[in-house]
């Protein structure tokens, strides 16, 4: 069952890169990251509040946010630190790289759950999982190839170290997750709604520094329409992952490589929609990507 929920999260999160792409085009990333959270604590908001006030129906309805001491409050805001970062490099990267690029570098996260998955968690691969992920990694690599043809040179284009470095901080929340599921015991809901909540207030200090106190940047945001999508989209495709992860027999790094079906939505659709090009090219490496998810998904 987890690894259904899996290709759930994998769907939301594929229009979750599409309608993030749209809302950071040309427009200014930090006040557009702000939004999409604050959109997705709204979407949370009836469940806290039912807490309080409905908690028998809140409970039955599966959504109630469990009342949760400071020191599980400390463990969430460390994962609120750890995204921040990751969101802060992977949009400004996504506002100056084709989508194409980004999501297959993206696609490289699972190698780093991977590793963390064996040596913090002792969860131990097969040799098709071994095969699969270094499919995968070969696969990046091929992109990187593509995007030279773009007039994207991968060692000096520091939009690419952004990109990568948002891999690896994601990759280290995925592996925090599992902690945080299983180990501290928090429930999807409750986790959702305090971690979007504290990096709102990340977000509103560095706003406060780097954005608010300059007029020419506030005229420059574009309020669109996708940016309130893609914190919708992120909200439910996090509520699904959230909810594999509760599975005792979930590994976290099987769930990382099935998240990454949401290449096909990125690639051939984004490229469809946002005209980017050697779309054909990339066929191949999002071939052996898939290739390489699929053997992970089936060695059991």
């Amino acid at each position: 069952m987890w690894m259904y929920l899996g290709l759930l999260a994998a769907l939301f999160l594929g229009l979750h890169n599409l309608c993030k792409k749209h809302a950071v085009k040309n427009n200014e990333v930090y006040p557009v990251l702000l939004g999409t959270l604050i959109s997705g604590l709204l979407i949370l908001l009836p469940f806290y509040i039912g807490t309080h006030f409905f908690p028998e129906a809140t409970l039955k309805a599966g959504f109630l946010i469990q009342d949760i001491p400071l020191e599980k409050h400390g463990y969430i805001f460390i994962k609120s630190m750890i995204m921040c970062s990751s969101w802060i490099l992977a949009y400004q990267a996504l506002k100056h790289l084709p989508l194409t690029i980004v999501a297959p570098i993206r696609s490289g996260g699972p190698f780093f759950t991977f590793l963390g998955a064996i040596f913090l968690y002792q969860e131990r691969p097969n040799l098709y999982q071994w095969i699969g992920f270094f499919l995968i990694i070969f696969s990046v690599y091929l992109y990187s190839q593509v995007g030279k043809k773009e007039g994207i040179i991968f060692k000096n284009n520091k939009w690419i170290y952004a990109i990568i470095g948002a891999t690896f901080l994601g990759a280290s929340s995925g592996l925090y997750d599992k902690f945080l599921i299983q180990k501290i015991h928090l429930n999807p809901q409750t986790l959702q709604f305090w971690f979007c909540f504290y990096c709102i207030l990340i977000l509103l200090i560095i706003l406060s520094i780097i954005w608010f106190p300059k007029i020419e940047k506030r005229k420059a945001f574009k309020w669109r329409w996708s940016i309130p999508a893609v914190g919708v989209l992120l909200q439910t495709a996090d509520y699904f992952y959230f909810k594999a992860l509760q599975d005792p027999e979930a590994l976290i790094m099987l769930l990382s490589a099935i998240k990454r079906s949401q290449l096909i939505i990125a690639v051939v659709l984004g490229g469809i929609l946002f005209k980017e090009k050697n779309k054909r090219k990339k066929l191949l490496p999002l071939a052996g990507i898939m290739i390489g998810v699929a053997l992970i998904l089936y060695s059991n």
